[in-house]
């Protein structure tokens, strides 16, 4: 199974960030905007998980999450990956402090120790992907357009894996729904 962990933002806070672009898109047809039913903040990225760590993963990341307490966040400003000059990937960020980075450590550090990541992740830097690019282009008139965008506050209360079905119509499968600051 191809897993990731993720934060699922409320609707309210999606449909604030859907508005803020929504005036840009059609400025933007060659970027692949992402279909904001597929928007969500990723936290980790696991890749091909076999079935038999599945037991000891879910033991492992239910033990990080309750090791930390649900995050007040909002997303907030925009940018690309690798730069604005040269984007592959259009984002809106997410302003948190160091929450998310030790619970996406944590999160990582246990899914190693179940066997269902071989490598250290990339660096984390929290965002939503909201378009990309296959090639990389000069997204500062687009950066520039939606830097002030600041949305309202929302709270994380759990981390969720998820499942990806890739193909022409990509779709995202809950499998498991971690709480936030809760031992059971």
């Amino acid at each position: 199974m191809r897993l990731f962990l993720a934060l699922l933002p409320p609707s309210e806070a999606l449909a604030e960030v859907d508005a803020a672009i929504g005036p840009v898109r059609a400025e933007w047809p060659g970027l692949r905007w992402i279909d904001p039913a597929l928007w969500h903040v990723t936290l980790v990225f696991l890749g091909e998980v076999p079935d038999r760590v599945l037991p000891d993963l879910h033991v492992r990341l239910a033990r990080a999450a309750s090791r930390h307490r649900p995050a007040t966040l909002s997303f907030a400003g925009s940018g690309a990956f690798p730069s604005p000059a040269h984007g592959r990937v259009f984002w809106t960020g997410l302003g948190d402090g160091p929450s998310l980075k030790g619970l996406a450590d944590s999160l990582a550090a246990g899914a190693r120790r179940a066997g269902a990541m071989k490598k250290d992740p990339t660096r984390f830097h929290p965002h939503l992907t909201l378009a990309r690019s296959r090639d990389g282009v000069d997204l500062w008139p687009l950066v520039r357009a939606t830097s002030t965008f600041s949305g309202r506050s929302w709270e994380a209360k759990a981390v969720h894996l998820m499942r990806s079905h890739l193909g022409p119509h990509v779709r995202y499968e809950p499998v498991e729904a971690y709480s936030l600051g809760r031992r059971d």
